[in-house]
């Protein structure tokens, strides 16, 4: 039976691919079920400096698989709020991990395959690849990934995108933020690779420190922030990758991790 995705490491890079092309990578429960338990292990391996998000074939998620919308037929209303919290589970997951991840997008994104994207840190797509959030064209709604996608994009262009589910292009979906670089068609690979090398340059603390700044200080009142935010940087200074960072840059050399 083939493997629903496939983790390669490389020192401190992971890629997790979708390993499905034959059905443009589509997610079912086994293809859930499988990046929700590769998600949720990173806290204990503190070497992972980047992970990439990929998918094999031309497709990098087409959404949700026929035969499991078929399945959701004949479910009841609580076995299909049970799928749907394992479904924001996985969302989750690859949002709360504490390294830095990266999607490679090539074809299109749509569906669960927007949200997948809208989980992850650093985005990069081909100029031709599609994206959408195409539930309602199914008469269904994107529900469960609208926590995720709308702190990307704000509720203005979700407004105007979740009630149409048209497929738009990348030029949008980098003018509204849910993608952050648009490369032409044979230079995907080279992108994200420029991506994981800028990652490898950054401290290895204080990348994973400044993707939990990121996420945590909008929700914090403002005399919250400031004294969370102070604590932050008074302990990064004083720890041994600050210390080393600061005097490797006084001293003009590379520092160790490096």
């Amino acid at each position: 039976m083939t493997e629903s995705i496939i983790i390669t490491r490389d020192d401190q890079v992971v890629r997790v691919r979708l390993n499905r092309p034959e059905v443009r990578n589509a997610l079912d429960p086994a293809l859930i079920a499988d990046l929700t338990r590769a998600f949720q292990n990173v806290d204990e391996q503190p070497h992972v400096r980047a992970i990439v998000v990929e998918g094999a074939g031309a497709i990098f998620c087409g959404g949700a698989d026929i035969k499991y919308m078929r399945a959701a037929l004949e479910l009841s209303e609580n076995q299909n709020y049970e799928d749907a919290l394992r479904l924001s589970d996985m969302f989750a997951a690859i949002d709360n991990c504490p390294a830095p991840t990266i999607a490679k997008v090539q074809g299109a994104a749509l569906g669960g395959g927007a949200g997948l994207i809208a989980v992850c840190d650093i985005v990069v797509a081909e100029e031709d690849a599609l994206f959408g959030f195409t539930e309602a064209k199914l008469g269904i709604v994107p529900a469960v990934i609208s926590p995720f996608v709308l702190r990307k994009i704000g509720q203005t262009h979700a407004r105007a995108l979740f009630p149409t589910a048209e497929r738009f292009s990348a030029d949008r979906a980098m003018r509204i933020g849910l993608v952050h670089e648009v490369v032409p068609p044979g230079q995907l690979d080279a992108s994200v690779e420029s991506k994981i090398q800028e990652l490898l340059t950054s401290g290895p603390g204080a990348a994973r420190l400044g993707k939990k700044i990121a996420r945590a200080v909008g929700g914090l009142a403002p005399d919250e922030a400031r004294r969370w935010t102070a604590e932050r940087i008074a302990s990064q200074r004083v720890s041994p990758e600050g210390q080393e960072g600061l005097r490797a840059f006084l001293d003009k050399r590379r520092p160790t991790w490096r």
